[in-house]
């Protein structure tokens, strides 16, 4: 599993989005005069070159200010959409059609990525001059960030802007895994399929008796965090607190600060065999693997308590999706539920029938949809995007002005390369 370091530690409860600026302010590299814009602005008028920024993706939308400081300092350069394809994109790295840039950057989710996965091909035509590649969103199995590293590239996601909105949404799944709602939303809108299925108030009534015997509250239960970042964290804080008043486990490659620990009081355990053992809902909150190697295996999901529960906002990749499947069946999951899959935008075809089904033909008994499903929409919201387009620009001032990034992933592959744009870097210290 890879190290869950997408975002820093914090020192406190989870930085949410609302104060995404102080955090932003604490981590920036400091100034010789203490004042990071001002410094910026005033070396706008002498300094004899503007170092390249290669902007992929739609224009900024929702922080001009910080925009107008970032295109004043740095001379922006935005691919149109047929550059950005993949065989395009590649022979304009070839011809060096937009120079020795210094920064790429992706400000949205939703575009920038035409040119598919930053593998060796794309990587190895990038000009020495790259210092530092920030993007919209927390996951980054799309990019080799090792290569990146080696190449001397400080790869930054914006995973700290989307932690609020991912660890709302895993609330959501996790009070649906322990009172079935799929089974109960499904019953109260059911629509018969065959002359021989059950009206739907009869439906309705079986789930209204039925749905009882299997809910649970989530207090007192242990839930189990597979990955203990700043998402992780998030999650602890709002399911640990009296208002559901869950016991919290995790499991991380790395054990967080004993005041972390205490302030979210959260147990850990040193290996995942032995979380899932202890755990009535586990939640998948870890980013992807580097090879993309499957965490959740039939043989992993052997170690959870029979009915257990099951919430991936992760990464689709890291789940076993037929296993889990079979582990549903075979009552070793009573219920999960899942924002993000292996194939996406396809949907594995029995984990829908099991969000779907609220009715058995077979026995003629109605069953519960055992498992949500959505669209990867856990850290889809406006705030979100504001956090992301905001996130990056900081961390691409940042990196060029000496500093490791605010929210760099892989500095332990990172090689420094010789020092560029000199004259630019003191004027700003």
């Amino acid at each position: 599993m890879a190290k869950p370091n997408n975002t820093p530690v914090p020192s406190e409860l989870p930085v949410s989005p609302m104060t995404l600026q102080s955090h932003i302010a604490s981590r920036a590299s400091p100034s010789a005069n203490g004042s990071f814009e001002r410094n910026l602005a005033l070396s706008a008028a002498s300094k004899p070159k503007k170092p390249i920024v290669l902007h992929i993706g739609d224009p900024i939308k929702y922080n001009p200010g910080t925009y107008a400081t970032f295109s004043q300092e740095f001379e922006v350069i935005r691919p149109s959409t047929p550059e950005r394809e993949r065989p395009e994109f590649i022979r304009a790295l070839k011809e060096r059609r937009w120079g020795d840039f210094s920064a790429i950057f992706r400000p949205f989710w939703g575009t920038g990525g035409e040119m598919g996965k930053w593998d060796a091909e794309l990587i190895d035509l990038l000009p020495d001059s790259v210092k530092v590649f920030a993007s919209a969103g927390a996951g980054f199995d799309w990019a080799d960030t090792k290569l990146l590293g080696e190449k001397g590239i400080i790869y930054c996601n914006s995973g700290l802007a989307a932690a609020e909105a991912v660890a709302d949404f895993a609330v959501t799944m996790i009070i649906s895994t322990f009172r079935h709602l799929p089974w109960c939303m499904g019953a109260a809108t059911f629509i018969s399929s065959s002359p021989h299925s059950p009206a739907r108030e009869e439906v309705f009534r079986a789930c209204h008796t039925h749905a009882t015997a299997a809910s649970h509250n989530p207090r007192g239960h242990t839930l189990g965090l597979i990955g203990f970042g700043n998402i992780g964290q998030h999650i602890a804080a709002k399911m640990g607190n009296p208002a559901f008043g869950m016991h919290i486990a995790y499991h991380d490659l790395e054990r967080k600060p004993a005041a972390v620990e205490a302030q979210l009081r959260a147990v850990f355990y040193p290996d995942l065999p032995s979380l899932l053992r202890v755990s009535d809902c586990v939640v998948l909150c870890t980013p992807a693997s580097p090879d993309n190697t499957p965490l959740i295996t039939a043989s992993m999901l052997q170690h959870l308590r029979p009915g257990s529960r099951f919430v991936n906002v992760a990464r689709g990749s890291l789940v076993d999706e037929e296993a889990l499947a079979d582990a549903l069946e075979a009552g070793t999951i009573s219920a999960a539920a899942l924002d993000v899959h292996a194939d996406e935008p396809r949907v594995n075809n029995r984990l829908v029938r099991m969000a779907t089904q609220v009715y058995c033909h077979d026995t003629g008994h109605p069953r519960p949809g055992r498992v949500m499903l959505t669209c990867h929409n856990a850290g889809g919201t406006i705030e979100t995007h504001i956090g992301f387009e905001e996130l990056s620009m900081r961390n691409i001032m940042d990196v060029l002005r000496g500093g490791n990034g605010i929210t760099p992933v892989n500095l332990k592959h990172f090689k420094p390369k010789p020092v560029i744009c000199d004259d630019y870097k003191n004027e700003l210290s």
